[in-house]
Order: C-alpha cells, then sequence, then structure tokens
C-alpha cells in the first residue's frame, strides 16, 4: 500500500502509510513537527502512528543541523531483539511453565533491578564513559549497572515464539531503563530552558530543540548514543540468560546455535543520508528498513509477530513500523476490558492473566495484519511468529 500526503498545508509535507484519517491532536501533531524549519524534505509516518510527546509515536523525523530531545522520548534506544532457535514446537510440551518461572526467577521484571552485576555486565565498555555523561546523573551508576540484563513494565516483554515451520524462536521488548529515562529527562529539560531564555517561538514546548555544533548538541548526542549502546546491550544480557534457561529445558544445558539473531532500536536518533544529504533521523517508534536490514514488528501479547527485511523505500527514511500501536490508551482500556476477557484473548499463551496486565490486552491494540497490509512497500516478511510464553514487565 502506499503512502498519501496529508493536507496540511505544512511548510514540509506530511506522508503517511496509516490506513486511517489522523484525529484532531493526532493531526496537530503531525502540523508543529512540519512546521519546524530545520526538518529536511517531509516527516513519515508509520501504519501504526499514534499520539505521542511531542511528535507522534511512528513517526520519522529527518532533521538538518537540529535535534528534538522531546521526539527521540524517555526510552532511549527502546527495541527488539529475536533468536531463531534449531528447536522444534515439539520440544516445549510440557515445559512452558517451568520455563517462564525460570526465566521471571533469572530476569528482573518491572521495578525490580538485578542483586548485584555479573560479570559480563561489570566488564561492558559503557561503564569507561559514564563519568562523560550528564552530571545529573552520576549518582546513577550503581542502579545503572543494576538494571543492565532486566526487563522493565508497560509494554516490554520476554517471549517463546513458534513461526509457521513449529521452529522455536525467542524474542524480547526493551530499552535504557531508568538511566536512559533519566538522561533524556535531563536533556529534555535543558532545550525548554534555552527555549524559554532565547524566546523561541514553538508550536509545543515539547519541540524545544538543540542546533547542531552548539555544546548542548554535542553533550544529547554523546549521551544518546550512550544510551542507545546501553538498550542493545541490556537486551543482549537478557537475551542470553533467556537463551540458557530454554537451552537447559530443551538440550540438555548445551549450547545452542542460533539460526538467526536481530537486535534492532525503535526510539532513537541516528545520523544517515537521504536525498544525497547527511541528515539526523528520528525514528520515534519506527524501525530501520534499509535494504536487507533485518526488523522485529510484534504484535500484542495475544496476536502473531513478524520478522522482516527491508526494502529501502527512499521516502519512508528506509524505515517501517514498531508494532501494531495502540488503539486505546492504558486507562482506557482498564475502563473497557474485564480480566475474563483477558482470559479470552491470551488463550493457549503462558503468561500472567492478572488485573496488572490488563492494559496491554490485545484487544488496546491494533490488528497488526492490518499495520502489516499498509506497508508492503516497505518490508518483506521473513517469518510470521506466533507466541506460546509471554513474561510481563
Amino acid at each position: 500500500m502506499p503512502y498519501e500526503s496529508l493536507n496540511l498545508s505544512t511548510p514540509t509535507p506530511v506522508l503517511s502509510w496509516a490506513d486511517h484519517p489522523l484525529g484532531w491532536e493526532e493531526t496537530q501533531m503531525a502540523k508543529n513537527v512540519a512546521s519546524l524549519p530545520f526538518v529536511f524534505k517531509h516527516v513519515a509516518l508509520m501504519p501504526d502512528v499514534h499520539l505521542g510527546k511531542g511528535a507522534l509515536v511512528g513517526s520519522v523525523v529527518a532533521t538538518k543541523d537540529a535535534l528534538i530531545p522531546a521526539a527521540v522520548g524517555v526510552d532511549i534506544g527502546c527495541g527488539m531483539c529475536a533468536v531463531k532457535t534449531p528447536f522444534k514446537a515439539t520440544q516445549l510440551d510440557g515445559k512452558l511453565k517451568k520455563i517462564r518461572s525460570e526465566v521471571e526467577a533469572l530476569i528482573p521484571v518491572g521495578f525490580n533491578e538485578n542483586k548485584a552485576a555479573d560479570k559480563t555486565v561489570s566488564n561492558w565498555q559503557g561503564w569507561n564513559h559514564f563519568k562523560e555523561l550528564h552530571r545529573g546523573v552520576q549518582d546513577l551508576k550503581g542502579k545503572a549497572m543494576r538494571q543492565l540484563g532486566s526487563l522493565g513494565g508497560g509494554n516490554h516483554f520476554i517471549e517463546v515464539c513458534l513461526d509457521t515451520e513449529d521452529q522455536v524462536w525467542l524474542m524480547l521488548h526493551s530499552g535504557s531503563r531508568n538511566i536512559g529515562n533519566m538522561l533524556a529527562q535531563c536533556h529534555i529539560s535543558t532545550a525548554r530552558e534555552l527555549a524559554k531564555l532565547s524566546n523561541t517561538a514553538l508550536p509545543d514546548p515539547d519541540l524545544a530543540y538543540f542546533v547542531a555544533q552548539s555544546p548542548h548538541f554535542h553533550a544529547y548526542w554523546r549521551d544518546l548514543q550512550w544510551a542507545q549502546d546501553y538498550a542493545r546491550m541490556n537486551r543482549d544480557v537478557m537475551m542470553a540468560r533467556l537463551m540458557r534457561v530454554v537451552e537447559k529445558h530443551l538440550a540438555g544445558g548445551k549450547p545452542m546455535k542460533p539460526l538467526l539473531q536481530v537486535n534492532c532500536h525503535h526510539n532513537y536518533a541516528e545520523k544517515e543520508v537521504h536525498f544525497g544529504e547527511e541528515v539526523y533521523v528520528t525514528r520515534k517508534g519506527a524501525v530501520r528498513a534499509r535494504q536487507d536490514d533485518y526488523g522485529i514488528i510484534p504484535g500484542s501479547m495475544g496476536a502473531k509477530s513478524f520478522i522482516v527485511k527491508g526494502k529501502g523505500n527512499a521516502e519512508s527514511y528506509c524505515s517501517c513500523s514498531h508494532g501494531a500501536g495502540r488503539l486505546m490508551s492504558r486507562n482506557k482500556a482498564k475502563l473497557h476490558f474485564t480480566l475474563d476477557d483477558l482470559i479470552q484473548q491470551t488463550q493457549g499463551v503462558e503468561c500472567r492473566k492478572d488485573k496488572g496486565v490488563l492494559d496491554e490486552i490485545p484487544g488496546a491494540y491494533k490488528p497488526i495484519d492490518q499495520v502489516m497490509a499498509q506497508q508492503t512497500d516497505l518490508v518483506e516478511v521473513v517469518a510470521t511468529l506466533k507466541q506460546v510464553l509471554c513474561v510481563k514487565g
């Protein structure tokens, strides 16, 4: 399905891959971003686009000589990791409950953290640069070390899935935890202060930005790259632990050789070349999908997920959606659905079925097939997965 150019009369056009018109607030948010003077060429909206803070979740914004910290958001480097294993579905028979309880014991979820940093974590090279980070986080090193290898809450998850050939896949979704959040907040508040001091007219205070080559820009860029690396490492550490549990139950503890590994961000900024120019690309709830890039597009905890390969679509800045996208807010989901709905919608999945995860019910998300149908020009599907086990934060 090709994109459409929205009729917004903004200085920069907005191209949308969504199959639905934007609501009033969403339209306003798209207009606000597209009216900023440093936005390059056009703004691209992915099929799962929905309300965010400052910028829409599911938007790709390329900028010349400026970055908007709130557009990247507070979960810097949030993304997905997946491993295709050599195991088959039949090997899981009768073992899912045990695997789930061991994973929950090994990987802290929600606000929990590891009791101490293990060797892999303390040996991470990123700690050598911690002193260079924003002074507002200097007392958080211990916490950051204990949280490396932890899931967090909200829509973060760990899953065991099966593809259409009954092959076992491991998949997880997480980001840069508290340290990424605190770094983002430090810089967002600096950007807002600067805008106030310089009387910069902004369509939304959350669109306060740093100008390239300024000391504030350099400080943010340095911290952003560090947090993105931390997020990737966080997923690697958790995946290694998840693999150990699965190897124990399916291979008698013998290490397995993954058939495919994918680890991709979907909340981040990077310097890239598009339309022959070097620009800063902010993907807020979007995955990079250059020619042959592997990506992961998860559905909700009761729906399908997809491993994809990018087609390198120039108009989308080589991007695709990062999931199904929320249909209703967390509060609305809690009011709208019951525990019985949750049990019914997660049938056949070994997972929590209590009020604490009601806001993550599949019905609160857009149908993933619909989202996929809107981006056939952005990605091709490599594997279709269905979860049989899900650990929520």
